[in-house]
Order: C-alpha cells, then sequence, then structure tokens
C-alpha cells in the first residue's frame, strides 16, 4: 500500500515545480510592465484660449497634446537636420517675430529656388480644418511633411530624415518620452510637428482686450471696427468696408476660400489646380488677420508690401473676373460701384483697427521660440 504512495509523490512535484515557475514568469513581466508603465507616464497639454474663439478644434484622436509631445514637436520645429543641406528649418520661414512668417515675398529653399506661393501665417491652427493656400491638405499631421520633402523647400526624405534623427544620442530619448519606445519614424516626426503647431494660439490682442471689456479702442479704431463688419449699402447711406463677411468673429478667420480680385487671370490658378473647375480658379484660402501688421508681404504671392495697399486694392482695383468672389462683387460704398471706394478717413481707420489685432505675447512667448537659440546647445 506504500509504494504507490511514493510514486504517487513522485509525479506530483514536477507540476508544483512548473506552477512555481509559472507564477515566478508572471510576477517578472507583470514587474516590468509596471516598471515600464511608470517610466511611460505622459502629462496631458493644456490649451488655453478664451471662450469666444469657440470648441471647435481639431484634435486626432491617436495624436493627443501631451507636454512631451509638444516639447518634442517644437524642437522638431526648429531643427535643420529635417532639411537635405542642413540650413532650413520650418522656423526659418515661419519665424516667431513675424507671427510665424519670413517677412519675404517668396521663400528660398535649399535648392536656391523660390517657393511658389508665400508663407502663410501659423496662428489659431487648432481651429483649422484645410491648410496651404490651396486647402490641399486636411490635417496638420498631413501638412507638416509637404515643404520637408519639397525640393524647393527643405528638400529632404523621411527617410533620411529618419535616420538623421535616430543617429543623435538625445532624439531616441525623446521620442521614447512620447510614444513609449526611442523609435524614430515620419509618422511619429508629423505628428510631434502637429503638436506643437496646435499650441500657437495667438489670443491676447488689444482687440482681445476689448472684446474682454478690459481695454477700449480709440475713436479712430472704433470707426474701423465698425467699417470693417460693415456691408456697404449707397442706397440707404450706409457705409462699410466689408472685411467681417471673409474675417469675421473673434478670431478673423472663417474657412473660405474665395478669388479677391487680383486678377483678370490669374498667373497662379489657385485651387482651380486641384479642382480643374474654371469657377475655382484663382480661388485661394482666406488667411488670418491675427497680427496682420507682422506679416508683409501680402496675398499669395506677396504683391503687397504694405496694408495701405492691401486696403487700396480692395478700396479701387477690384478685378471683375469670372470667378471673383459674389462677396466682392458690386460691393460699393457708391451706386453701381465695382469697387468699395473708401474715403482717405476710412481707409486710415480701417488700417488703426488692423494694427489693434497685434498680439506682441504670441511673438515673444518663450514657450513658442527656437529652444536651441534660448539653450545656447544643439542636440547631439
Amino acid at each position: 500500500m506504500g509504494k504507490p504512495e511514493c510514486e504517487s509523490k513522485k509525479h506530483t512535484y514536477p507540476f508544483r515545480g512548473m506552477g512555481l515557475l509559472l507564477l515566478f514568469s508572471f510576477f517578472i513581466f507583470a514587474l516590468s510592465s509596471w516598471n515600464a508603465a511608470q517610466k511611460f507616464q505622459q502629462t496631458p497639454y493644456v490649451l488655453k484660449y478664451p471662450l469666444y474663439f469657440g470648441n471647435r478644434i481639431h484634435i486626432p484622436e491617436d495624436n493627443p497634446l501631451t507636454e512631451e509631445g509638444v516639447a518634442l514637436g517644437r524642437k522638431l520645429f526648429y531643427e535643420t537636420r529635417l532639411s537635405a543641406n542642413n540650413s532650413l528649418s520650418c522656423g526659418s520661414c515661419h519665424m516667431q517675430e513675424k507671427a510665424f512668417t519670413d517677412g519675404k515675398k517668396l521663400s528660398k529653399g535649399v535648392d536656391g529656388a523660390f517657393s511658389e506661393r508665400n508663407a502663410m501665417s501659423l496662428a489659431n491652427l487648432l481651429w483649422a480644418r484645410k491648410f496651404f493656400w490651396d486647402g490641399r491638405s486636411a490635417s496638420l499631421e498631413e501638412q507638416a511633411s509637404v515643404p520637408m520633402i519639397n525640393p524647393h523647400e527643405m528638400g529632404q526624405s523621411l527617410v533620411i530624415s529618419v535616420r538623421k534623427l535616430q543617429n543623435t544620442t538625445a532624439y531616441p530619448k525623446l521620442f521614447k518620452n512620447v510614444f513609449g519606445d526611442g523609435q524614430v519614424t515620419e509618422k511619429r516626426i508629423v505628428m510631434a510637428l502637429a503638436q506643437f503647431e496646435r499650441t500657437l494660439i495667438s489670443a491676447n490682442s488689444r482687440y482681445d482686450k476689448y472684446l474682454q471689456h478690459t481695454a477700449q479702442l480709440s475713436t479712430e479704431e472704433m470707426l474701423g471696427l465698425n467699417l470693417f463688419n460693415t456691408a456697404p449699402n449707397p442706397e440707404k447711406g450706409i457705409r462699410g468696408a466689408n472685411c467681417a463677411r471673409c474675417h469675421g468673429g473673434p478670431k478673423n478667420y472663417q474657412e473660405l476660400f474665395h478669388n479677391n480680385g487680383l486678377d483678370l487671370v490669374s498667373a497662379d490658378p489657385g485651387i482651380e489646380r486641384i479642382s480643374g473647375q474654371k469657377t475655382d480658379h484663382g480661388r485661394f484660402k482666406v488667411p488670418t488677420l491675427r497680427n496682420i501688421a507682422l506679416t508683409a508681404p501680402y496675398m499669395h504671392d506677396g504683391r503687397f508690401n504694405t496694408l495701405e495697399e492691401v486696403i487700396e486694392h480692395y478700396s479701387e482695383h477690384i478685378q471683375q473676373s469670372e470667378s471673383l468672389s459674389a462677396f466682392l462683387q458690386h460691393e460699393s460704398n457708391v451706386k453701381e460701384g465695382t469697387a468699395l471706394k473708401l474715403v482717405p478717413k476710412e481707409k486710415k481707420a480701417l488700417l488703426a483697427f488692423l494694427n489693434t489685432l497685434t498680439d506682441s505675447t504670441f511673438i515673444t512667448d518663450p514657450k513658442f521660440s527656437n529652444p536651441f537659440l534660448s539653450q545656447n546647445h544643439k542636440i547631439r
């Protein structure tokens, strides 16, 4: 009777050992996972903007904003390794002190050629759905790669950019802080850039203070504001500049595309090149007027050097082409007129109001500045 009991014990020990081994392995796995989770902790980025800007913002579910992601995106925005000859970054054509434009009619790329269109201001992109003058990109993630790989802009494939960043000491660590591992990828580069660009919020101009009832505009600025928001009606004796139909709202931006009467036949077809529709000839994205005093020269081709020239265009020189925006057709302060025909006092007032849209804190905020200059170092 004793022998069978002994044999039974001999068969039981191996299973107990295996069970302990499995339990130990599970413990190690759980501990490793816990440690990894502890090391990969991200801090949500808190966006701050006025309630009157509205909440129709666009943040992809797979690319939420984090402090770590925005910090990485800021470095990449100013990283010259993302260009073919290591001389240009996004910040080269989008300079903070110029409200993220470059002050040039057209921008020079790594090959010495000039861009096709004027560099657009980067402000309040959080609310935008279409990007570039022709609206070709539907997200900041999609937009981010275009200038990097354009041979006449930064001129470098994302494959090479990935290799350059991966071979540094610092960037794999920064990517690990954001994405959980140190692998640099094309997708992660544009995701981080998009995160940073979504934080570029301009909401502290004198006009903002006026909207918040913490500042007053001068009599001349108020006249400009009223002209800005009013459509002319000469039959009723109502004078206006009719700007708000395209640039209205607290952000001075509406996602519209218009032919604004620059030419009878535009050398640049605008979104007609994409749509193939003649009615889209010379149509371009309506830009924000935030910080407009800082973003000269103006228009998609940078043809106007001053805001006075811009006002003069709308007041006197609208070209009545077939694709002219309906908002500009026969809008005039004189009966049967084809242009606004503002008087000098009105032009001066309109200019005074446009200057209230300048946000000096936006162009000096350290959060948006070039980290390599402020920290006096370059990532190795």
